[in-house]
């Protein structure tokens, strides 16, 4: 009999299962995670960014997470040793119609308490001598790390507290016991007295087996990557990123600068036909069918054509690609880039048609359900994992128990 079962090995999910070790030291507690390894899936293939904040909207979750996140991230890996880089990034105007929208971002920064400053074309170039613009933004407390080595690091203090730690388990059902939930699973049943869902790409559906309304339905988008050839990673010294369109859900293609210095290019951001499709190729006919047939994937087409349109030809044109590309970065060319490895979001979507854009947690029945936990999750995973122990109802019996376990 465990006291809580976390579902989902990624990071939010470990995390999580860390805050309640901290909270709850003498509490059972059990991690199930489909995959062989930790952070498979959205985690071990994002950007690796530790996000200031900046783009959220003031009091949100993901605006409060972010920027307190982006701080306990940076202590985290100071604390345990692991390789990170406070590099800061340039977010700048290409366009002189961009500059009210730059601005904007700028009000946003300062009013979620970020620390940026207004930069001229030729102070971003001090920065970053390769970038064509006519104004920027520059934001101090962005960062890069490898989410990889903190998951492992998580993982290794789950254990140190006691927590028990299933690779290859996946859940297949839940159900009632009296008051305990039981999962089954394709190596046994576990009993438990409380359930978080962290299942990421499978999260509404994972709500949906514990009985609870996920109130939106995940779907996936690919997220495609270039990377600069070796002999061209002079063209980059921090981050690039471009303004972004405040009427569509993406930040536009970006230079990164990988902890391993490397740097990718990207992402083109498009329906990716499985939950975890990675390659263009890859095709599930159920999760296909799911997108196809949900009204709201089809009210946000409607809303997105153009955008949308325009995400497609990068996708099959690399020619294209490069030419969002030379926006920021005249000099870069097609031979400069080679294909990397891509990374699928999980978005939670509505019926009418309506991304949700801040970080979703519902409550069910002896549970917890993280419904929508895409970018900036992972830099924001410590607050995510320390507030959903604070969303467990402190009237529960469990606690009582898990106390006196």
């Amino acid at each position: 009999m465990y006291d809580f079962a976390i579902i989902g090995g990624g990071i939010v999910g470990l995390s999580t299962a860390m805050a309640l070790g901290s909270r709850y030291p003498d509490a059972r507690i059990l991690v199930l995670e489909k995959e062989s390894q930790w952070a498979f899936h959205q985690t071990g293939n994002n950007s690796g960014v530790i996000h200031s904040g900046i783009y959220y909207k003031p009091g949100s979750f993901k605006a409060k997470f972010c920027r307190d996140g982006s701080r306990s991230m940076v202590e985290f890996c100071q604390k345990h040793d692991i390789e990170h880089d406070i590099c800061g990034k340039v977010i700048v105007a290409t366009e002189s119609q961009e500059l009210s929208r730059l601005e904007n971002l700028y009000q946003r920064g300062l009013d979620n308490g970020i620390a940026v400053q207004r930069i001229s074309s030729e102070e971003v170039k001090e920065i970053e001598p390769h970038v064509s613009c006519v104004g920027g933004i520059r934001v101090f407390s962005t960062g890069i790390v490898n989410y990889k080595q903190v998951c492992l690091k998580y993982a290794e203090i789950i254990q140190k507290q006691g927590g028990d730690l299933r690779l290859n388990t996946k859940v297949l059902q839940i159900s009632p016991s009296g008051k305990n939930q039981v999962l089954e699973t394709n190596q046994g049943s576990f009993e438990t007295r409380f359930v978080i869902n962290c299942a990421g790409l499978h999260s509404d559906r994972m709500a949906k087996l514990g009985k609870a309304n996920p109130q939106a339905k995940i779907v996936p988008f690919r997220g495609e990557y270039y990377e600069l050839t070796p002999e061209k990673r002079y063209l980059v010294k921090t981050l690039i990123y471009p303004v972004p369109n405040p009427d569509f859900p993406f930040l536009g293609v970006h230079f990164t600068r990988m902890i391993d210095n490397s740097v990718h290019a990207g992402p083109n951001a498009v329906l990716s036909l499985k939950r975890e499709g990675y390659k263009k190729t890859d095709f599930d006919l159920r999760d296909f069918a799911e997108v196809i047939t949900y009204p709201g994937f089809w009210k946000l087409a409607a809303k997105h054509a153009d955008e949308g349109i325009q995400e497609i030809i990068r996708s099959f044109s690399k020619a294209a690609f490069v030419r969002s590309l030379q926006k920021l970065i005249p000099e870069v060319q097609t031979a400069d880039l080679v294909p990397t490895h891509a990374g699928v979001r999980a978005q939670a979507l509505m019926s009418n048609g309506s991304l949700v854009d801040d970080f979703l947690i519902i409550q069910g029945d002896n549970s917890i359900h993280v419904c929508n936990a895409p970018s900036p999750a992972a830099t924001s995973s410590l607050e995510i994992g320390k507030a959903i122990v604070n969303q467990i109802p402190q009237e529960s019996p469990l606690l009582e128990t898990a106390v006196k376990n």
